[in-house]
């Protein structure tokens, strides 16, 4: 099923981020890139923040995070109300965080998972499927949490 999809890193991730724009394009995927374009150094929660909002705001269906880890992405992103990202080093993961948690961001990161891997990674999380059923319950839980808080810094 072709998506129209987000994506974005840091310096770290930049050379991932662009094989794997390759492969999504490869795949039939449209692909907004919101950088960075080069190995310069950058702060990547400003790209976390483009990706997350591209998603939240319908832009974008999905999005993917690229960083030295992946770690910094999936919490700077997280941030956003109604974003879901996950970081995940292997495909089993990517597969559950989106038929359990319906994850609508995949962080990786670039020193930790090579180009191969992270291929396969992306491409199971992009072909799983969100269950729904009991999960549905526990994600409606999750967003009660964020307007509680939400709520608490207005």
């Amino acid at each position: 099923m072709r998506m129209k999809l987000a994506i974005g890193s840091d310096h770290a991730g930049y050379r991932l981020k662009t094989e794997i724009l390759e492969f999504l394009k490869e795949m039939g995927h449209e692909v907004l890139d919101f950088g960075t374009h080069s190995e310069d150094s950058v702060d990547y929660p400003d790209f976390a923040l483009k990706v997350a909002e591209s998603v939240r705001d319908g832009e974008s269906e999905l999005g993917v995070l690229v960083c030295g880890t992946g770690l910094g992405m999936a919490i700077a992103a997280n941030k956003v109300p109604g974003i879901r990202a996950v970081t995940c080093t292997d495909t089993f993961s990517a597969h559950m965080a989106r038929e359990h948690n319906d994850a609508n961001v995949l962080c990786l990161g670039a020193r930790v998972t090579g180009g191969g891997l992270a291929r396969d990674i992306v491409k199971a999380w992009l072909e799983a499927r969100f269950q729904g059923g009991r999960h549905e319950r526990r994600l409606a839980k999750i967003t009660d949490i964020e307007r509680m808080y939400l709520k608490d810094r207005r």
